[in-house]
C-alpha cells in the first residue's frame, strides 16, 4: 500500500485546534463574503472555497445549522445539499475542465474531520498528475492560481441567473 503525505496541511491543522469558535460560523456572522470566501448562499446551505485547498476550486458546502452530522439535518437542507452539489460539478467541470472529482465528507475527528462540529461537503477537482513531487521534494503544494483569482473567477459563475 502507497500513503500520500500532505505537509502542506499541517499549518490548517494547528489553526483549526487553536481556533475559537466554528470556522462556517465565524464567516457567516462576519457577513463578508469575498473576506470568507462565500460564492453562494442557498435557503439553508452555503458555498465557499476552501482557505487550504488540495487543488484550484476546492469547494465546501455547509449548511447554516451547526450540526455535526447530516443526519441531524432537515430534509429540505440535505437535498438543498445534492443540489448545489450538482451545481458545483456544473460550474467546476464548465470552468475548470476537470477530468475527475474527489467529493464526500469527513464526520468525527477519526474520520479526518478538520472541522468535527459543523459537517460540511467537500468538492475537488482533480487532473491526472496533479499531485507530484513538490509537496515531498520542496515541501511546497503548487496551486494554479490564488483564492482571490478563484474567488473572482467563480463568483459569477455560482450567482447568474438561471
Amino acid at each position: 500500500m502507497k500513503y500520500i503525505s500532505a505537509p502542506w496541511r499541517a499549518d490548517y491543522v494547528k489553526k483549526v485546534f487553536k481556533m475559537t469558535g466554528c470556522i462556517f460560523c465565524n464567516s457567516l456572522k462576519m457577513k463578508n463574503d469575498r473576506k470568507t470566501l462565500i460564492l453562494f448562499r442557498g435557503k439553508y446551505n452555503f458555498i465557499m472555497l476552501n482557505k487550504y485547498p488540495y487543488n484550484a476550486g476546492h469547494l465546501m458546502i455547509a449548511p447554516y445549522k451547526h450540526l455535526d452530522s447530516p443526519e441531524k439535518a432537515d430534509r429540505a437542507s440535505t437535498h438543498e445539499m445534492t443540489d448545489l452539489l450538482k451545481t458545483a460539478l456544473h460550474v467546476l467541470r464548465n470552468h475548470y475542465n476537470p477530468q475527475g472529482f474527489n467529493t464526500g465528507m469527513n464526520i468525527g475527528r477519526s474520520a479526518g474531520a478538520g472541522v468535527e462540529s459543523h459537517f460540511h461537503f467537500h468538492i475537488i477537482p482533480r487532473w491526472v498528475g496533479d499531485s507530484n513531487f513538490m509537496p515531498i521534494i520542496g515541501k511546497t503544494k503548487v496551486i494554479i492560481e490564488n483564492l482571490d483569482i478563484t474567488y473572482d473567477q467563480l463568483i459569477p459563475l455560482f450567482n447568474k441567473p438561471k
